[in-house]
């Protein structure tokens, strides 16, 4: 008994060991010069409350900032942001601790993503803004608006991540499950974390699509080695720990008073209960879902993202061109 004691002992000492050595073996990429999808559209920094984050910049027309979900990058929209830039003048930064923006030490809660979206605006002097989003981005759009930010005219929140205190990921998959309820506990979460693989990051990523043919393949690599960077996984662990900073964030919904589009894949890890939650807590929003769609909506089902968009925007402005 003693000696199977031991063994355990060991190997509950050696893991969280081999761990670090892994961690400390990753090659961090550099950031790339040009975007693999867009050679054309410029990649460009701004520094927001001492933070440096990256972002896009293309098109013409009336603004409209899209970010990105827990775990992605800009590059989550691809698919999207060539069409787009037909109506709009488009941002897509990569938020706090994600993609090649910075990755400070923080408390990675709703608030913090909140101020750094508000700081982005402010930074780059934007006005009468379209704030759209998906999953965690498309809950700051709800959160920004809810503080009455003068630059924010409307949002458009995709499969916001704000119920079941944060936990919506564990949907995804067994995997996902697994690594959310790892990641609440200490040791054990930095360690599972350390240990991650292409193979954990892409089974959860899947879980988030209706057909796992809609993430292009370069695109998991892409994010994949994104999360070498050094800190990252203390970030995106960071993150999950205050996850529940998202649902607590919603009892502030009812001061929203610009227009607001709930927009739904019919696949996403929101529950129709959860959803309606939403369309209850902000005043006199829109709701619409998209079939076939999982969380990840700009991967799953692009036109039909741009469609509602646009749509959105033309109600609620006519300046946009039919």
């Amino acid at each position: 008994m003693s000696n199977v004691l031991s063994i355990l002992i060991a190997a509950g000492l050696g893991l969280p060991a081999l761990s670090l050595a892994a961690e400390a073996l990753r090659r961090s990429p550099s950031p790339p010069a040009q975007l693999r999808w867009a050679p054309d559209i410029p990649i460009q920094y701004v520094e927001v409350n001492g933070i440096r984050l990256r972002y896009i910049k293309t098109g013409q027309g009336p603004v409209l900032v899209l970010l990105h979900t827990l775990r992605t990058q800009l590059d989550l929209f691809e698919k999207i942001v060539p069409e787009l830039a037909g109506d709009f003048t488009v941002y897509a930064p990569d938020l706090p601790g994600h993609g090649y923006s910075d990755i400070p030490d923080a408390k990675y809660d709703a608030a913090f993503f909140a101020d750094a979206v508000e700081g982005f605006l402010e930074a780059l002097h934007l006005n009468g803004v379209t704030l759209a989003g998906v999953s965690i981005g498309g809950a700051i759009p709800l959160i920004v608006a809810a503080r009455h930010n003068p630059r924010v005219a409307r949002v458009v929140a995709i499969n916001p991540y704000d119920y079941v205190q944060g936990r919506g990921m564990a949907r995804s998959s067994l995997l996902a499950r697994l690594v959310v309820m790892a990641a609440g506990m200490p040791v054990l979460g930095e360690t599972v974390m350390r240990l991650r693989n292409f193979f954990i990051m892409k089974n959860i990523l899947e879980g988030g699509v209706s057909d796992p043919h809609s993430i292009p393949p370069q695109l998991l690599k892409e994010m994949y080695l994104t999360g070498n960077r050094k800190g990252h996984y203390r970030a995106f662990i960071n993150l999950l720990r205050n996850a529940g900073s998202w649902q607590t964030a919603t009892n502030d919904y009812a001061r929203i008073r610009v227009p607001a589009l709930l927009l739904w894949g019919s696949q996403d890890w929101a529950r129709p209960d959860e959803r309606e939650q939403d369309r209850r807590l902000v005043p006199e929003t829109e709701m619409a879902t998209i079939e076939r769609g999982g969380h990840f909506l700009p991967l799953d089902r692009p036109d039909e993202v741009v469609r509602h968009l646009r749509e959105f925007y033309r109600r609620h402005s006519p300046r946009l061109a039919s």
